[in-house]
Formats: structure tokens, sequence, C-alpha cells
């Protein structure tokens, strides 16, 4: 609620100028609004109440928090930005943020399914939470992939130009939001995988590029926008942002790839063959071969914590001017 206070407080202003931009706006605190208030469905259960029905609501504020609300939110912050340097065109901003939110009301509910396989949930439902679950990542693709096209094509204005690196970790946002939320949390997701994979190294897969994937590069995207806000004539060391921006997401890639995915698709072999209790056994995690492959991670996570270190070293650069 204080996060939520903060956000309409700092929004009201813009909303009383005119323009073009207020459906962009009342999008972004609808969502915001969302964000803080629907922690409530997580509450609507009691000391005595079956395990079922507490996982239930669980999952409710778990998948229509991050994968509803919060798709929204993201979409609707990268258009509203992407439209304010002239990257995307402010109809296409408010058809993703709209699209964004029609999904969500439409089949967002529906996608919600997908994770309530342990209360005898009927297959078919299953699948439809599936499905839906994975269209919600089309609108920020289609953003991003927009202002993406204009960044090759040098479109960009000299002011623009200033914004690189933020405009390149919402790109990044875009492409974890892809993979990591869409391709990775579709696989484990249909009824015969959440059989067979829930709960195996492959949720994993899916949670690290997801939460960092987006919501990480997102929050250092919007960082990176408030400093240049604050600080305009800074000149920034774009080499270390580089090395940054590259190491973290090669390092999360390998992370994942590298070691998470292979480990995943391992015990889900163990667990087709022999059983979800053998995947999960130290008999079977304590072979030489999966010790090897969750060793492969180091690798990854080296490269992943150098680039974080150096975007902290970045932001300790950043230093407003002193008054003569």
């Amino acid at each position: 609620m204080i996060w939520l206070f903060l956000v309409v407080r700092s929004v009201r202003p813009a909303l009383q100028q005119p323009g073009e931009h207020k459906h962009l706006l009342w999008l972004f605190l609808l969502s915001s609004g969302a964000i803080g208030l629907f922690y409530g469905a997580g509450l609507t259960w009691g000391q005595h109440t079956h395990l079922s029905i507490v996982e239930y609501w669980r999952w409710w504020v778990v998948h229509l928090w991050v994968e509803g609300f919060f798709e929204v939110f993201a979409t609707t912050v990268i258009a509203f930005f992407f439209t304010r340097l002239n990257l995307i065109r402010p109809a296409l901003a408010a058809k993703a943020a709209l699209l964004s939110a029609t999904i969500y009301l439409a089949g967002g509910i529906i996608g919600t399914c997908h994770h309530l396989y342990f209360s005898g949930t009927p297959t078919v439902a299953l699948a439809w939470g599936s499905v839906f679950s994975a269209l919600e990542v089309v609108p920020l693709v289609l953003v991003s992939y927009g202002a993406l096209d204009d960044l090759r094509r040098g479109k960009m204005t000299v002011w623009a130009e200033r914004y690189k690196w933020p405009i390149y970790f919402f790109v990044a946002v875009a492409f974890w939001n892809m993979v990591g939320a869409g391709l990775f949390g579709f696989m484990i997701n249909p009824p015969i995988a959440l059989y067979y994979m829930q709960g195996l190294n492959t949720t994993p897969v899916h949670g690290h590029a997801a939460l960092f994937g987006v919501y990480g590069m997102l929050g250092i995207g919007l960082m990176l926008v408030c400093l240049r806000a604050l600080v305009p004539d800074q000149v920034w060391k774009e080499g270390w942002l580089k090395f940054a921006f590259w190491a973290m997401n090669i390092g999360l890639f390998l992370m994942t790839a590298g070691s998470l995915l292979p480990v995943g698709l391992a015990q889900t072999w163990a667990s087709v063959e022999y059983g979800y209790w053998y995947a999960r056994s130290s008999e079977f995690l304590s072979t030489p071969t999966m010790q090897t492959l969750r060793w492969l991670r180091a690798p990854g996570d080296t490269l992943f914590g150098l680039g974080a270190l150096v975007l902290v070293a970045f932001v300790f650069t950043i230093r407003p001017k002193r008054a003569a």
C-alpha cells in the first residue's frame, strides 16, 4: 500500500497535463493498483481451511500478480517510455497495452488453472490454462520489436540516443519475457509436463529466466531512466554499462541453458522412466554426471555476478554537479 501511494502521488501531476498519453497513464495506474491490492486474494482462507484451498488462493496471487497484472504493468510502462522517445507510435503503444489487458481479462483467470494440478483439476482445464498463460507474453514482445527495429534503422533522435542503454535493457525484458516466461514456462505447463516435470530443475529454469530476466532487467532499465533524468548532463561510462548488460544476459543464459536445463531434462527422463521420487532422490542427483552438470552453473553465475558488480560500480559514478 505504501508503494501504491508513492506511485499514485508521482503520476497525479502527469494526469493533469493535456495530451494523448493519458490512456496509457490510466492503464499504468490501474495495473499498479491491482498489483498492490490483489495480495488480498491470498488472505481469503482461515486457520482450519484445507491445504488445497489455501494453495488455490495462493496461486491466484502468484499467477495473476506476476503473469496478469505485472504483464500489463510492464507492457504499459515500457510502451509509454518508448512513445516518449518516439520509437513507437502512441497508437501502437495503446493497442499493445490494451491487448495485454484484454488477454489478462479474457484469459488470465483461465491461465491460473495450469497451477491447480494438485487439487484434482480436470485435464482440459489444465490444458486451457497452459495455453492462455503462454499468450500473456505476446504484447510486450510486439512493443519491444518495434522499438528494436527503430534502433537498427538509426531512427533515434539525438536526445533519445542518451537513453540507449535503458532501451537495451527494456528490449532484454521482452527477450526474456518471450524465452523465460513464454518458452520455458510453457515447457512445464501442459498437463503431462505438470505430472512429470513440475518441481524439478525445469521449474527454476523458468523461474530464474522469468524473474530476473523480466523484472530484474525492467528494474535496471527504469533505474537508468531515472538516473539519466536526475543528472541529464552526466557523461556515462558506456563501456561499463555495455559489459554489465552483456555479462548479466549471457551469464543468465549460461546459467539456465548450460546447467539448470540439462539437469531438469535429465530429471524428467528419470521421472518418466522410474518415477518422480527417483528424479528428486539423492541417489540420482549425486551421480557423477549430475554433479558435473550442477558445477557447470559456476561459469554463468560468475559472469552474471561480475556484471552485477560492474553495474553497482557504474551507479556510484553518477554524481550531480554541485552548484558553484
